[in-house]
């Protein structure tokens, strides 16, 4: 049985959940550094791009939990009139990005998302 790297691991994890969730426009793994790891989108996103707004906006909620005393951030959104982004911690080093056209099921998604959050975060 042949081991899968990391980046493989990942990617997988990534395919699953847009296999689980077919209308996702994409889904990233990135470094809190903003560097991206790996990544599923249906489109010619710019995953540099992505992977560093995804770690700024982790950051930033971070710091809004910590400034508010809410705990540790687990996860946050951005909405626009056509979708959603959503923003999941995964460890230490870690952040999973997932765009959402509107009118997703966001039980499925928050489901489906958190499930692969913590797959990503065994690996990383």
């Amino acid at each position: 049985m042949t081991m899968l790297s990391k980046p493989e691991r990942l990617k997988s994890i990534l395919q699953n959940l847009r296999i689980s969730l077919p209308e996702l426009r994409g889904a990233m793994v990135a470094t809190t550094d903003g560097l991206p790891i790996a990544q599923a989108f249906s489109d010619n996103t710019d995953a540099n791009r992505v992977a560093a707004m995804a770690a700024t906006a982790l950051g930033l909620g971070k710091r809004i939990n910590d400034t508010l005393g809410t705990g540790s951030l687990n996860e946050m959104s951005v909405s626009g009139m056509d979708g959603q982004v959503f923003i999941y911690s995964v460890g230490a080093k870690g952040v999973l990005a997932v765009v959402a056209p509107a009118g997703t099921n966001l039980g499925l998604l928050h489901m489906e998302a958190r499930d692969a959050a913590q797959a990503v975060a065994s690996v990383l």
